[in-house]
């Protein structure tokens, strides 16, 4: 909850400085990582209701933040993926986050971070685990 705040006060709200909400930046970050992805495979990853993602994407699309491209593989569904705006501003959200963690961090040792940071990777694969994913997800 703190980091939540902490992360909240310092871009000034629900959005971060460069105007990306926190759905944008997950949807974006998933897009830069993975390539381009069609709803279905959107909703699979987020468990998330593709009504809620149609409308994630269509704010995305609006902003020219992804596109929506034919599925490059031959499928019917058409895909979403990141457009150059949307890797800027990506890239400018995710500095933000990084200089707010360095400064909580900032009197923290090595040592500290390395087990924050593991601590961290076996909370996720826990909750994912009891949710029957698998973590880090595929």
């Amino acid at each position: 909850m703190l980091l939540g705040r902490h992360t909240h006060m310092r871009t000034g709200g629900n959005r971060t400085q460069t105007g990306l909400e926190r759905s944008a930046y997950t949807l974006l970050s998933r897009l830069q990582m993975e390539g381009a992805m069609s709803i279905g495979q959107l909703s699979e990853t987020f468990d998330l209701d593709v009504s809620t993602l149609n409308r994630q994407t269509a704010a995305l699309t609006k902003a020219g933040l992804a596109e929506r491209i034919p599925d490059p593989e031959g499928g019917i569904a058409r895909k979403f993926r990141l457009t150059p705006e949307g890797a800027a501003r990506l890239e400018d959200a995710r500095s933000t986050s990084i200089r707010g963690l360095d400064e909580v961090l900032a009197d923290w040792t090595p040592e500290d971070v390395a087990a924050f940071a593991g601590y961290l990777r076996r909370f996720n694969t826990d909750i994912e685990r009891l949710g029957g994913r698998a973590w880090p997800r595929p």
